[in-house]
């Protein structure tokens, strides 16, 4: 307990260094023998070392009763949810020590502090009451669409997105994962299609090269896949087409995917290699493009991505100093730049195609933070005692709880880690960026599906992929960034969970526990990640 001038320890009376005699008579001391006259620096020390003693003995310091935010196998160091911390005030981390060898076993865990995910809570800047998808003035096709993915309220970035969207404006789209950010961006620009409808440029499709009206590039195979299916459901009832392309074959396969019945391409989605390979070839004309997407960006822009991301954008019809299409006669090309991060070289890279300083911001209140409906644990172990741990997580787990993907941050892991599992008879898939076209096919809509409960993978499967089905997300490898740990957290409680979810992540190297402070730091504080920001604060909003 704390003391207080005037207090005692071990049956001393403990008094101020210049008490006089007759207050020290009025204190209660009976004689001069009963009074210690001690140093108040002094006293704090003593008091310091009875605390100590007392939690080796188990006794644990009395707090304020009340829901944790932060919960650390160190009581004096856990963060009740009401404790407020100030922006420059100094924190004493758990994290703080565990750069040191005798630091592993140690552990925290951030509390959910609330049921849902904030993009199902966020109400709108300026509405007292949501709209729906039927008030924001939709086409009856895309509200039929909705129907059938039995979709009926609007998240915070639909509702930020959506009215932008429409008026025909290029955008820079950044909200956090699992938000809705597909539907954000599908649906106004599909509406913009279906208002402004055209006849076939061209005659029949072996007449020349495949025209479509909107193209959605996206990084991956499987991330093409998924959100071609939604596309394909908002389009069915308009009986517009949608067309996925994706590359891992010879030329031939792309020509079949950009012609197959029935003729025409209203909705193109694929990967940069195979549109690349595509336009250089002629079998696919970007003239009558009128809208282009670039869904998670921060993978787009990666080396082994920038090139044929940047001939693809020479061959868009865009224009310097347009915000999107004017009108039926203008041939140009709304812009959507879409992710929950933006890397740093966006503007550089987009400003040598169009005018980005006239791109609308469109953001959220829950960017680049943490989120307070998921608990997240953080264990320090020693790298031989990972894959003890994580069989006993999976053990705990049982397959009836939901599905569970185990990161990894090379392809290398993802193998070994999958022998392991083979041995202790531990039914799972891998997905990794080496593996072949024919051996990616498939793994991950047969993880959805339900056929394996357990996914061991790389950051390949953390950007985009809709994953509402997971209810345990391990981090066995600690992630490189912090827009990685970001990407892999929203992998659990996503809009149309079922359940928030858990993350537990193994902290072994001296690097990982430079990340973890940070988060901890941002989570104490209830403030976003640092660093996450710098793309987007270039360019404010100008404008609904």
């Amino acid at each position: 307990m704390a003391l207080s001038r005037g207090g005692t320890v071990a049956g001393l009376r403990l008094l101020p260094r210049r008490l006089t005699a007759t207050r020290a008579a009025a204190a209660g001391a009976q004689a001069p023998g009963d009074v210690v006259r001690i140093p108040w620096a002094l006293r704090v020390r003593l008091q310091r070392g009875v605390q100590r003693r007392r939690r080796g003995q188990g006794e644990v310091a009395a707090v304020r009763p009340g829901k944790l935010l932060l919960r650390s196998r160190r009581p004096e160091l856990s963060q009740p949810r009401w404790q407020t911390v100030g922006r420059w005030e100094r924190l004493q981390l758990v994290s703080a020590g565990w750069k040191h060898r005798k630091s592993c076993g140690d552990y925290f865990q951030l509390e959910p502090s609330q049921e849902t995910a904030p993009a199902l809570q966020e109400p709108p800047p300026d509405s007292r009451q949501s709209p729906s998808f039927t008030e924001m003035g939709l086409q009856p096709a895309l509200l039929a669409g909705l129907e059938g993915l039995s979709i009926v309220r609007p998240t915070a970035v639909q509702l930020r997105a959506i009215p932008a969207l429409r008026r025909g404006r290029s955008a820079l789209c950044a909200a956090e994962t699992g938000s809705g950010k597909t539907l954000a961006y599908l649906l106004p620009l599909l509406d913009g299609l279906l208002s402004r409808p055209e006849g076939p440029a061209e005659g029949p499709e072996a007449a020349g090269p495949a025209s479509p009206r909107g193209l959605v590039v996206l990084p991956s195979r499987e991330l093409a896949a998924q959100v071609g299916a939604v596309a394909a459901a908002l389009c069915r009832p308009a009986g517009l087409q949608v067309r996925g392309l994706t590359g891992g074959g010879a030329a031939g396969g792309l020509r079949r995917q950009l012609r197959a019945p029935p003729p025409g391409v209203a909705v193109l989605l694929g990967t940069p290699g195979a549109l690349r390979e595509a336009l250089r070839r002629r079998f696919l004309a970007l003239e009558r493009l009128r809208w282009m997407v670039l869904d998670e960006v921060d993978t787009l822009m990666d080396d082994s991505f920038t090139e044929p991301l940047e001939q693809i954008l020479a061959q868009a019809p865009l224009a310097a100093g347009a915000p999107g299409p004017a009108g039926p006669c203008d041939a140009r090309t709304q812009v959507v730049v879409v992710g929950a991060t933006f890397p740093a070289g966006l503007s550089e890279t987009l400003g040598k195609f169009t005018d980005v300083g006239r791109f609308v911001t469109i953001t959220t209140q829950s960017l680049h933070r943490l989120p307070p409906h998921v608990q997240q644990k953080f264990v320090r172990l020693k790298g031989q005692d990972k894959l003890l741990e994580l069989l006993q997580l999976l053990k705990e787990h049982r397959a009836s709880s939901g599905a569970v993907l185990i990161f990894c941050n090379n392809a290398r892991t993802v193998n070994w880690l999958g022998y392991i599992l083979d041995d202790h008879k531990i039914k799972h898939l891998r997905l990794q960026g080496q593996m072949s076209a024919a051996a990616r096919a498939g793994i991950f809509a047969s993880f959805q599906k339900g056929d394996v409960s357990v996914l061991v993978c790389t950051d390949l499967a953390s950007r985009g992929l809709d994953t509402s089905s997971v209810k345990l997300v391990v981090n066995y490898d600690f992630p490189d960034t912090l827009r990685d740990y970001l990407h892999r957290v929203g992998r659990v409680g996503r809009v149309g969970s079922k359940a928030p979810g858990t993350v537990v992540s193994f902290v072994t190297h001296r690097w990982d526990v430079d990340l973890v402070r940070k988060i901890e730091t941002a989570a104490r504080k209830r403030a976003g990640l640092p660093g996450m920001d710098s793309s987007i604060s270039k360019h404010p909003p100008k404008g609904g």
